[in-house]
């Protein structure tokens, strides 16, 4: 297993202040190889994610295992959870919609097949997909998601049509937990129930990650975060897929709000706290990097992560586009956004050297209104998200994001939904911001949390730090008096609000 390992670069380290590879590392940190997969893969770097969009199509409707936190319904456009899609696509349908939304979005660099049900249950349609892609869009990485039940029977097909990342679902490794989260799984013409099931998913999962990963695709591993069910267990989980060669961990939250009529959601089974899905994190970054950027998307998402633009591209609306397919003008914006991404390093590390005389233990969580680029570029009242970053005198780490339904609504602030977000941000000390009004930074100052608009369009980090430096220097000066704070709130499934 430690060769596996090895062979996807990662060797046995990770976590903070070791050798990375995780979503968090750059160029000097990953073999060349490694680095020009993961580089403007969103899903798979996390500094990537500021920059490059993705786009999932929707062929693969059937799924070979039931899991009781997902029930996929169509039709939901107002719901950002897995499983859901708007309209389904034959392959042919699909590759015109990547072709078209390439052409608009010259970031896209990645199209995943992640559902709505399972891809590997629905090979015939996932394949053709990949091939007629392939032949008009060489340029676009391919990427599918599965739950590893099928896996190690295609992995020879996955690495013949050049599919070098990979997703796997795996919630664990122990039969006994796996038999409270699958009901049933469907394999070889027969419905398998219980541990029994819980025991083919999981030798079929891990034999698949071998596989792969001995053939250099890189996998990534989602794992759901169920508390009373495998929350502990999911550090098991963690070494296990380690040892096998996984580059990443997204371990994510528990969706499980009543109205998406999953079963864990009808029986009243609650999701995580912000502060027990970080502290699992934590737990599991000091084995192997996490994703901490994942925003649990539609099976048909479109644009940045974050972000959701399938609406502009409905099959009617494809179908009537004239669709230019400019290879020469995608590679160009993409060394634009490589130029923007060397600014914002440089400014981060001559922001951070002044960090190096500081001494103190404090760590800190802060929020931040972006869209995109990796600037505070987003009104505090025109916010679906806000990202969360960790700062110490180590510097400024991303470590998560927090869903939330916009405060402003045609043109007013709705006080009811301010509560909503100061409850999503309630563990951080800041929110910064370009801009924000007068009533809600009383509310949130009244609440602890100080609005910041003087970064207002420039880069996070750097930022962030500039930020630290003077709260260290106000507490030194007994100005301020530092206070802790509290847990937050993770939004169910946040709302997608059309523009």
């Amino acid at each position: 297993m430690q060769r596996i390992a090895e062979h996807k670069g990662c060797g046995t380290t990770g976590g903070d202040g070791k050798a990375s590879c995780g979503s968090a590392a750059g160029q000097g940190d990953l073999p060349a190889e490694i680095w020009e997969k993961v580089k403007n893969h969103p899903c798979y770097s996390e500094e990537a994610h500021h920059h490059f969009a993705r786009m999932h199509v929707a062929v693969a409707p059937a799924c070979n295992i039931q899991c009781n936190y997902c029930n996929r319904k169509y039709d939901c456009a107002n719901e950002s959870r897995p499983g859901v899609v708007s309209e389904k696509l034959t392959p042919e349908q699909a590759a015109k919609k990547v072709i078209a939304v390439a052409s608009v979005i010259p970031q896209m660099t990645v199209l995943g097949i992640a559902g709505p049900g399972d891809p590997l249950a629905n090979p015939a349609k996932t394949f053709k997909t990949f091939e007629l892609v392939a032949e008009t869009a060489p340029d676009i990485k391919l990427c599918l998601s599965t739950n590893g039940l099928a896996l190690p029977d295609y992995v020879d097909r996955i690495s013949k049509y050049n599919i070098d990342h990979v997703t796997i679902t795996i919630n664990m490794v122990d039969p006994e937990i796996g038999a409270k989260i699958y009901p049933w799984i469907f394999w070889n013409h027969k419905r398998y129930t219980g541990i029994e099931a819980a025991r083919i998913l999981s030798e079929h999962q891990l034999r698949g990650l071998e596989m792969l990963t001995a053939r250099g695709i890189l996998c990534k591993i989602n794992s759901v975060m169920i508390p009373g069910v495998n929350d502990k267990h999911l550090v098991e989980v963690n070494r296990a897929v380690k040892a096998r060669g996984a580059f990443l961990h997204n371990i994510m939250p528990l969706i499980s709000a009543p109205e998406h009529g999953t079963v864990f959601g009808l029986a009243g089974q609650r999701g995580p706290s912000a502060q027990e899905l970080k502290a699992l994190q934590d737990e599991c970054q000091g084995e192997m990097n996490m994703m901490r950027h994942c925003r649990q998307c539609r099976a048909d998402a479109v644009g940045l992560i974050g972000e959701d633009r399938s609406a502009e591209f409905t099959t009617d609306k494809i179908m009537d586009m004239e669709v230019n397919y400019d290879l020469t003008a995608r590679r160009a914006y993409q060394a634009a956004v490589e130029l923007e991404r060397e600014a914002k390093l440089t400014a981060h590390e001559e922001e951070l050297s002044a960090l190096a005389g500081e001494e103190s233990d404090l760590t800190m969580l802060v929020a931040v209104a972006t869209k995109g680029s990796g600037l505070i570029n987003e009104h505090f009242g025109h916010a679906k998200e806000f990202q969360i970053y960790e700062i110490s005198v180590r510097g400024a780490k991303f470590v998560g994001h927090r869903r939330v339904d916009m405060y402003c609504q045609g043109g007013y602030g709705e006080e009811d939904t301010l509560e909503t977000v100061i409850r999503a941000i309630n563990d951080c000390h800041a929110v910064f911001v370009a801009k924000i009004g007068g009533c809600p930074k009383a509310d949130l100052a009244a609440a602890g949390i100080e609005p910041v608009e003087e970064f207002a369009y420039e880069f996070i980090e750097k930022s962030a730090i500039s930020w630290f430096r003077a709260y260290l220097a106000k507490i030194a000066s007994g100005e301020i008096a530092h206070r802790p704070r509290g847990d937050a709130e993770i939004r169910q499934g946040g709302l997608i609000i059309a523009a």
